[in-house]
């Protein structure tokens, strides 16, 4: 007879112990009617993944102890493995812990610890250095956590022990073309054990980061026989039949655009509702980012739950408004506009004796996107929703934005996006519907703080800007490197320079959703006081 595997890619809420304990029950209970023999839930999913410095507190491993035991004598009869922190003989782990009939009867501890981009589970966690290995059903299997398989050794343990299918449980973020790395590196754990693996994966959004799922299940030669779609929960049941795994469904891989724009809506849907805020607040421009970031935001919440405020000043361009109500029309959400021009002239009143002689620069500009700024937060303390900031990872990186000003507000929905990209995302959303005005894409972009002005007044063009921030920031490559791969000198450092100064403005913005294996937030650390200067 098969082994009938349940593969629960659940969205866990990170510290709601018990709600995580009634939807790993509510998944087991549907695994057990569909006729499964054992149920794999993700990495930490008992208590959320990453519980940060939850992890600190011995109350927390104590909760989620006593839950663990509850959860045992609810489940059905089937067996369950479920992640979960571990707090034993003075030690801390993530554990995964195979409950059946009523009970505890295998436990296994994360070995392989991940210390590098957005993971710091050395801060919390103390490694194991034994192997898992559980018959279920005649079938031997056994256990790894996330990290144990993205290098060589912990595989290979649970083969010598005795395993005939690995079982991986993982708690793996979203960034783009992740799904490739970890086929590639499940092969690679494939070409070592001969073991297929049953891989879980967490889904669903918590801060900055968004757990796409995507689980799938690997044969002994490395295929892909059944992969659960990403961005949404999941059960499934996959079979193994004298070792090997039976072709189950499979969701292929979509390209770039929409797979960004759904990794988008989950982590705004889950930022607001798992958080508690009524809706969204955005400031539309009649720009680019504006329009997208509208966009997920009724998609993730529904129309109904978005406002939109338009905040015109004198040197906006009435197609702007024009486009904007336009969209509005065909999103169908609350829209208002509130001229910003007697706020300017009150400041520019207060502060004409300060600035008598001084010439009108970029205080002035800075002035009208902290007035906008101060509006959209006023109606945010007045109403509880959220503002949903439309800062780009170009923006982001030269600092081409305000301090308390644009930057103001609660969730960057499309921080970690560079411009190239917002533009192809927004025309990949025009073709599932038209909502975007064709203009918003084609006109150059402004942030219409003065008459004429264009972005390309103060950047390079976005394709060499994006181009450079993504090889100095994601990758690491050095000025030296860039200007070798044809970039021109002189944009090259008037970037890195423009990167480096704008750190302390970084460090004030709200958290984002990260897309890109780089992103301005847990994963990138550099000092705002720093004297280093590249080699050129």
């Amino acid at each position: 007879m098969p082994l009938k595997i349940a593969i629960a890619q659940m969205n866990a809420v990170v510290g709601d112990v018990a709600g995580n304990a009634a939807r790993i029950l509510d998944f087991a209970r549907r695994a057990k009617e569909r006729g499964a023999d054992v149920m794999l839930t993700p990495e930490l999913a008992l208590c959320g993944y990453p519980p940060e410095d939850l992890l600190l507190r011995e109350d927390f491993y104590a909760a989620c102890a006593a839950e663990m035991q509850s959860l045992a004598g609810q489940l059905p009869d089937l067996a369950v493995i479920v992640g979960h922190p571990l707090a034993e003989d003075g030690k801390r782990f993530n554990a995964a812990t195979l409950i059946q009939g009523g009970r505890a009867v295998a436990t296994y501890r994360k070995q392989r610890l991940p210390n590098a981009e957005v993971f710091d589970e050395k801060r919390y966690f103390d490694p194991s250095e034994t192997p898992c290995v559980a018959a279920i059903k005649g079938v031997r299997c056994g256990i790894n956590i996330c990290e144990d398989v993205w290098s060589a050794g912990t595989a290979d343990q649970a083969r010598d022990a005795g395993a005939e299918v690995l079982f991986v449980l993982n708690a793996s973020p979203y960034h783009i073309g992740k799904q490739g790395l970890r086929a590639e590196v499940l092969r690679e754990r494939i070409e070592t054990t001969g073991l297929p693996v049953v891989y879980v994966n967490l889904v669903g959004g918590q801060d900055e980061l968004v757990f796409d799922g995507g689980s799938f299940v690997l044969d002994a030669g490395g295929e892909v026989c059944c992969q659960l779609p990403k961005f949404e929960e999941a059960l499934e049941i996959v079979e193994i039949a004298d070792g090997a795994p039976l072709p189950g469904p499979f969701v292929p891989e979509q390209p770039i655009e929409p797979e960004v724009y759904r990794a988008l809506v989950l982590g705004v849907r889950d930022y607001l509702g798992k958080n508690g805020f009524p809706g969204a607040l955005i400031g539309l421009s009649g720009g680019i980012d504006s329009a997208l970031t509208l966009c997920v935001a009724v998609d993730a919440l529904g129309a109904d739950k978005v406002r939109a405020v338009m905040m015109p000043s004198p040197y906006t361009a009435e197609i702007s408004l024009a486009d904007s109500r336009e969209m509005i029309r065909r999103l169908g959400v609350r829209y208002d506009e509130i001229p910003i021009a007697p706020a300017m002239q009150t400041f520019a009143a207060m502060l004409e004796k300060e600035f008598a002689g001084l010439p009108a620069d970029t205080t002035e500009e800075n002035l009208q996107a902290r007035i906008r700024g101060m509006i959209l937060m006023a109606l945010s303390n007045k109403t509880g929703a959220l503002v949903l900031t439309t800062g780009n990872k170009s923006e982001m990186a030269v600092g081409y934005c305000t301090l308390y000003g644009d930057m103001a507000g609660g969730f960057a929905v499309i921080k970690d996006i560079v411009k190239t990209l917002v533009y192809r995302i927004a025309r990949w959303r025009n073709t599932v519907g038209d909502v975007i005005p064709e203009r918003i894409i084609t006109r150059p972009p402004s942030a219409e703080l003065k008459p004429g002005q264009t972005d390309q007044d103060s950047l390079p063009p976005y394709d060499v800007l994006d181009a450079i921030v993504e090889a100095y920031m994601e990758h690491d490559l050095s000025p030296r490197e860039i200007i070798a791969r044809g970039y021109a000198e002189a944009d090259v450092r008037r970037v890195v320079r423009l990167l480096k100064i704008s750190e302390y403005k970084r460090r004030q913005a709200p958290v984002g959703i990260r897309v890109t294996q780089r992103g301005f937030g847990k994963d990138w650390r550099y000092p705002i006081t720093n004297r280093y200067r590249d080699p050129y």
